[in-house]
């Protein structure tokens, strides 16, 4: 069995290929900071003659995300177009116009809503629910949403969970997302629809994008995948059919932080029953 390898330089893993799908959060910043290495990176590649679409689980609409990346001092010339989990949620939410909706998530990811017919209601009087994180997620955890999930199961309220992911980085921080609110109402027997990685929809609208931006369909195994996730990133990436290059820095980095190599019983410690990725980086890096 081939087991991944640590590999310092994307430009050795490249030579063959004409498209990366990135993830933007743990590759390129960490919610506070941008990581330069990995921004010249992508602007390198680009410069070479490649395609990068950033794929996000942010419950944000794109043009929030390029101003949250401006903030960051993220360059533009980073990537050609971006995907998020908000633009797939708006599509959704765009199909119930004037529904009653119960909206779990903060003030900042208002975006989602902006522009469509929406009628925000109390639990008791919504017909679904919109998760696109905690209320306040410097201090809650799921569980905080354990007594909303129950009332909600007892009216059969679906879900559309906007963000999947269950933790992120923020600068030395782990804080929890909406994935972890919804997964908890989904094993309480709640119905949730989930976008963004790892489900197929985002990665369709990414290869649509790429395809987009070279004039023709790229085949598979001419891209890559990047991303620090194993749950939402790696498992997305198999799901696609693409090779993916794993960012060991975000949030998974305390599981690989004394790893040299990998081997048997490492490869199954870390990656469980999911397929490998196809090559192992500390930081993303040209």
């Amino acid at each position: 069995m081939t087991f991944p390898r640590f590999v310092p330089h994307l430009r050795d893993l490249v030579h063959n290929t004409d498209a990366l799908i990135s993830d933007i959060w743990g590759v390129v910043h960490n919610g506070v900071t941008s990581f330069p290495e990995a921004c010249e990176a992508l602007q390198t590649f680009r410069h070479n003659g490649g395609t990068v679409v950033m794929l996000t689980n942010s419950p944000r609409p794109t043009p929030a995300v390029i101003e949250q990346l401006r903030d960051l001092r993220v360059p533009d010339d980073c990537y050609d177009a971006i995907v998020t989990s908000g633009d797939l949620t708006r599509h959704d939410i765009a199909a119930r116009p004037g529904e009653p909706l119960y909206a779990i998530g903060p003030d900042r990811d208002g975006p989602v809503f902006h522009g469509l017919d929406v009628t925000f209601a109390p639990l008791e009087d919504a017909r679904y629910i919109v998760c696109t994180g905690l209320f306040d997620d410097e201090v809650e955890t799921a569980e905080d949403y354990r007594e909303i999930l129950h009332a909600a199961l007892t009216r059969k309220l679906p879900m559309i969970c906007a963000n999947p992911d269950i933790i992120v980085e923020r600068g030395h921080k782990m804080i929890y997302c909406a994935g972890a609110v919804a997964e908890l109402y989904r094993t309480l027997g709640g119905e949730v629809t989930f976008y963004g990685k790892p489900h197929a929809p985002a990665y369709e609208r990414a290869f649509a994008l790429v395809a987009e931006h070279r004039g023709q369909p790229v085949p598979r195994e001419r891209m890559l995948a990047i991303g620090d996730s194993v749950r939402t990133d790696l498992a997305g990436a198999n799901g696609a059919g693409l090779p993916c290059v794993f960012i060991t820095r975000g949030i998974h980095a305390a599981e690989f932080a004394e790893l040299q190599e990998i081997d048997a019983a490492a490869t199954q410690r870390l990656f469980g029953d999911t397929k490998p990725p196809f090559a192992l980086m500390r930081e993303l890096r040209w």
